[in-house]
Parts: structure tokens; sequence; C-alpha cells
């Protein structure tokens, strides 16, 4: 039974992370600590193990999610390797911070940061990009198949330093860290949601793969359950990224949000039950 249960979730997880762009981390982590302490489907784990698991998982749905991206063309692979080089880092300090939360504050600090991101993104329309066509400033165009351009850009200094603090949440909460990139890409820079969600999954690959190190090297993976939950997580993936291309940006966006607020009342009401 243990196994059709982490293959479902996997699957799950893998779906919703392609298509929004947030790595599944965010169903990963609390399917395993809600299963494994209100139910008898799954062993109790700890906070820190969840979040080991959840970033191994994400190297294989980021990298799934990655290669069905690139046939579309929406991967922005420079702009990727650049944020890359602040979420790398940020995602080993946060791993280590990680330790020091008891479950029912990382429920709390992690349903309060899935709020925030949520509601910072359903007003994305009123905050305008910051203006990077300046001096130093990195300006990218995407045409969508229905004609539409975007034009977008970034400074590469702002563009790291962001792109650490999301590595370093990523290290605590598993996430993968595109909860955080993907709205940043949206509201800071003028990505294309489209554009947003591919690269992300590419810096979620990426990311993952430094920050889950940092968890084997502290015990913190559960290698039966990572085994178990990969195989879900990369077909899910595939099918993410495929209805990804085939809904309008408008509705990618609702559904991040709704994704968002829900798992984040879900675990304030754990952490305070």
């Amino acid at each position: 039974m243990e196994w059709i249960v982490l293959l479902s979730i996997g699957f799950s997880a893998g779906a919703l992370g392609a298509l929004a762009g947030i790595g599944g981390g965010i169903i990963i982590v609390p399917s395993l600590l809600f299963l494994g302490i209100s139910t008898a489907l799954l062993p109790s784990i700890s906070p820190q193990q969840a979040v080991g698991i959840s970033l191994v998982v994400m190297i294989f749905t980021g990298l799934s999610s990655t290669l069905a991206y690139m046939k579309y063309k929406t991967v922005d692979y420079k702009s990727g390797l650049l944020f890359f080089i602040g979420s790398g880092p940020g995602g080993m300090a946060g791993a280590l911070v990680n330790k020091a939360l008891s479950t029912h504050s990382f429920y709390i600090y992690f349903g309060i940061f899935m709020i925030f991101i949520a509601v910072v993104l359903i007003f994305r329309s009123k905050i305008k990009p910051l203006s990077s066509k300046k001096e130093g400033g990195i300006v990218r165009t995407f045409t969508e198949k229905s004609g539409k351009m975007y034009t977008y850009s970034f400074q590469p200094a702002v563009a790291i330093s962001i792109s650490f603090f999301v590595g370093f949440f990523s290290g605590i909460f598993g996430i993968g860290g595109g909860a955080l990139m993907v709205p940043a890409m949206i509201l800071l820079f003028a990505f294309p949601p489209h554009v947003a969600v591919a690269t992300s999954m590419f810096m979620i690959f990426l990311s993952a793969l430094v920050s889950s190190v940092t968890h084997v090297m502290l015990g913190n993976v559960v290698w039966l359950y990572a085994l178990l939950l990969i195989p879900g997580a990369w077909v899910g993936a595939k099918c993410g990224a495929f209805v990804n291309t085939r809904i309008q940006s408008d509705a990618l966006v609702m559904v991040l949000r709704l994704i968002l607020i829900v798992t984040g009342i879900r675990l304030i009401y754990e952490g305070l039950a």
C-alpha cells in the first residue's frame, strides 16, 4: 500500500510542480508529514527528512520537466544559469538552518511563506517590473505561438541576490524554490509566465542537486521513500509540462495562486493544532 501512496504523491507533485514551475515540493513535504502523523498510510517522519526526500525528488522532477520544455523552446538557459549562481549557495545555507526547526514551527513558517507569495502574485499587475535597460542589464524577448511578443529584462546583480534567498528558502522547506522564483521572475523582471515556469524548473534541477547533497550528508534522506516517489514525479512532470503549453498565461498564474493558498492554510492549521 505504501508504494501506491508514494507513487501517487510523486505523480501529483511532478504534474503540479511542472505545470506551475514550483518543483512540486509543496506537495511532497506536507503530504509526507500529514500522512505520517494523521493516518496509518505512511510511517511518521521528521520535517528534516521530508525536506531531504523532497529535494532528492526535485532533481528528477526538474530534469524531467526541463527536458519536456526544451521541445517547446521556453527555457531561458542563460538566465537560469545566472540565477543558479545565487541559488546554489543559498540552498546549502538553508539546508543547514533547516535542522534547527521544530515540526510545528516548520508548518507555520512554511504556511505563511506560501500565502505571502500567493498574495503578492495576486497584486502582480500593480507592481512595475524593475527597469534593467541601462548599462549592465540583460534584455530578452519571447514570442508565443499566438504571435504575442514579450520583452523582459533584469540586472544580473539583482537577479543573483534574489535567487540566493530563493535557494535559501528552498533548502529550508524543500520546495525547489520555484514557489518564490516564478513570482519574482513575473513581478520583478516581466518574464512571460510560460518562460518563467520553464526556466524555474531548469534552475530547480540545478539547485536541488546542490541542496540535496547537504541533506544527504546530514542524514535527512529516507532512500526508500525517495526511490518510490521519483518514478511518479518523473511521469507527472512530463504531463504537467505538456498541459502548461496548452493553457493561457493568465490561467497558469491562477493555478499557481490556488496551489499556494490552499497549501499555506493547511500548513498553518496543522502547525497551530
